[in-house]
């Protein structure tokens, strides 16, 4: 399985004031923010001096960063890009590691789908495809990937 590390997922209550934080060690967003409902998340990805950044905090009536919110976790996943998704996911569950979302087409990627699998070492991992969707359906929505998204 061929990886390429894409970004930190970092889990907050507020972007804009986590941003703050970011900008003064020298990181800006990459581009404008997304919302996508599906996951229950709205993010912008910060690009500086270190690793790309995913800025993620829940949209109204989503709970699904309060598990690492709660216990005070920021960083919460590493992301990287694959070429063959249903590979590589098989290729992590022959490891140990268990499927906890997806796949699921991302907002944040042009609608390339996304999984998310909890490795034995408690870490949390997404798989990113690199592969542009073809134009098909997923519950009633028009899905068109370019690739074109960071």
């Amino acid at each position: 399985m061929r990886v390429r590390f894409h970004h930190l997922g970092v889990a907050c209550r507020q972007i804009d004031a986590e941003q703050e934080a970011w900008v003064a060690l020298g990181y800006r967003p990459e581009r404008a923010e997304f919302t996508d409902p599906l996951q229950g998340v709205r993010g912008r990805f910060l690009v500086g001096p270190g690793p790309r950044l995913e800025l993620l905090e829940a949209v109204e009536g989503s709970t699904v960063l309060e598990p690492w919110l709660v216990r005070g976790v920021k960083v919460y996943h590493h992301a990287y890009e694959v070429d063959a998704l249903e590979a590589a996911i098989d290729d992590l569950r022959d490891r140990r590691g268990r499927l906890v979302s997806g796949p699921v087409p991302a907002v944040a990627f042009d609608r390339r789908p996304v999984a998310f699998l909890a490795m034995p070492n408690r870490y949390l991992v997404e798989l990113i495809s690199a592969q542009p969707v073809s134009v098909g359906t997923d519950a009633g929505v028009v899905i068109a990937g370019t690739g074109s998204a960071p």
